[in-house]
């Protein structure tokens, strides 16, 4: 692994500069096609002008979810623990009638009422500004370590082409600046396709070639079942409970609601929720990756370099170049919409509004990144996967708010405060306590078992709620009468 092989990393380079390259000079290219007229203002830079249509919709949408998170630390999970890492299937299914049946209302509300953020959305449902500001601060937080996830993406991937000490970290970062600062939501919308096809290629040929590798599938599984059970005893309820509260989180993170607010129409999402299943699909081969690095006699103490190791292991120098390459485009890309995603919660509302500028949301979306560095540096997980779990934990607090608000109960604003703090104080609370495990270990009478941390937040989160509203009505006007 220490090695430099000239041939993988040249391939390398070339796909991932040519990445960055084509999103940094997209405002350019547009200006000079439309003589000069398209101007990058605000909601531009942010929101890409609302004007994505469905296949622009389609790639941005599947490239805000499938990340680092897929590629490095679904299969790096699956090759440390088995079967419970295929958790992030049923996640992913769980939540497409969610994107169906909530989020086209939450666009109409948005485009109504000009609004940028879910603290936008939340301010005109309870008109409380210590809320939006409340649920800002979260989303920026919450989507510091899920930034964190795809700059341990690009940097296990360098990593693996031989580059030594911090400068796969240093190249990392400075790569997603560079991209996030010049294009703004053009870039990762318009370059979303390219990544999407680079691991469509570099899955479908390892899903197909690899287990040729080991005598077909029958040899793959029986070896695997030697090597890994497909679901441990006692990880059934953490498996259900962490499929469910991931699913829950998944669109309350800025980005994803970045990507459905930068859609043409309500329509434009509802389509887009019928045809995202087919990134499940490239999930499960993905998760599988675990298996076969078992197969393949993979073996190391790093999970996150498990599939670069196997490319490495099975694939010509120059294919596991573009193999290597495609995980890092597919980190870069759903990087910089979080960026953006959490530059737009400050811009629009932590800054006055004279401030709301493209220079403030760029040196923003750079601290936010600068904050993502940190936590890989600071935060000691134990797989990759966890800093998108702890992320999870931190957001679902929104889901009362932002969600829930969407009801005909009032709910009081204070009931809404009071509900945050209680459950962020306990999600974060058990997640110190477990050290960064997403899940805690609960007995109620006969009943025992590892349940998912966020999950845990968020019932003790809208049961505060309940408490509250009940003693506190609410006065302010729904949704659908605002």
């Amino acid at each position: 692994m220490s090695t430099v092989n000239p041939w993988a990393l040249g391939v390398f380079v070339v796909f991932f500069a040519a990445t960055i390259v084509i999103g940094s000079s997209i405002q350019w290219i547009r200006k000079l096609f439309s003589r000069g007229q398209a101007a990058q203002g605000g909601e531009d830079w942010s929101l890409g002008g609302r004007q994505f249509g469905p296949w622009v919709t389609w790639f941005l949408v599947g490239g805000d979810f499938y990340t680092a998170y897929t590629v490095i630390a679904v299969p790096a999970l699956v090759y440390a623990v088995g079967g419970y890492g295929f958790f992030a299937l049923p996640y992913t299914i769980i939540v497409y009638p969610f994107i169906f049946l909530v989020m086209p209302k939450l666009w109409r509300i948005a485009q109504k009422g000009g609004h940028t953020t879910a603290a936008d959305i939340v301010r005109a449902r309870f008109n409380s500004r210590p809320l939006e500001i409340i649920v800002a601060i979260t989303g920026l937080v919450a989507v510091m370590p899920y930034i964190a996830l795809q700059l341990i993406g690009i940097r296990t991937v360098i990593q693996a082409l031989g580059l030594p000490g911090d400068i796969p970290l240093i190249i990392a970062f400075l790569s997603l600046a560079a991209y996030t600062w010049l294009g703004g939501l053009h870039a990762p919308a318009l370059t979303a396709f390219i990544k999407d096809i680079m691991i469509y290629i570099a899955v479908l040929v390892a899903v197909t070639v690899i287990p040729l590798h080991m005598g077909g599938y029958a040899a793959l599984f029986a070896g695997t079942d030697h090597t890994q059970p497909v679901l441990k005893a006692g990880m059934g309820l953490p498996y259900a409970t962490l499929a469910l509260s991931s699913a829950l989180a998944a669109f309350l993170y800025p980005h994803t609601l970045t990507g459905i607010l930068a859609a043409r129409s309500a329509d434009t999402i509802k389509q887009n929720a019928v045809f995202l299943p087919i990134y499940t699909i490239v999930l499960g081969l993905i998760a599988m990756l675990g298996f076969m690095a078992h197969v393949a006699g993979v073996n190391t103490t790093n999970t996150s370099l498990v599939v670069p190791m196997l490319f490495q292991a099975v694939f010509p120098a120059w294919f596991s170049g573009f193999c290597l390459a495609a995980i890092a485009v597919g980190a870069l890309v759903p990087a910089a919409v979080m960026a953006i995603g959490a530059a737009n919660l400050v811009t629009h509302n932590l800054l006055p509004a004279k401030q709301r500028t493209v220079q403030n949301s760029r040196l923003t979306a750079l601290a936010i990144k600068v904050g993502a560095l940190l936590c890989v540096m600071f935060l000691n997980a134990q797989f990759a996967i966890d800093f998108q779990l702890l992320g999870g934990v931190i957001i679902l607090q929104t889901f009362p708010a932002l969600i829930l608000g969407l009801l005909r109960i009032r709910f009081s604003a204070i009931a809404m405060l009071a509900g945050w703090i209680v459950g962020t104080c306990v999600g974060m609370g058990l997640c110190w306590m477990d050290g960064l495990k997403p899940v805690h270990a609960v007995a109620l009478g006969l009943f025992s078992g590892n349940v998912s941390t966020g999950l845990i937040s968020l019932v003790v989160n809208i049961a505060v709620v309940a408490l509250v509203s009940a003693i506190k009505p609410g006065t302010s006007k729904a949704y659908h009468q605002a």
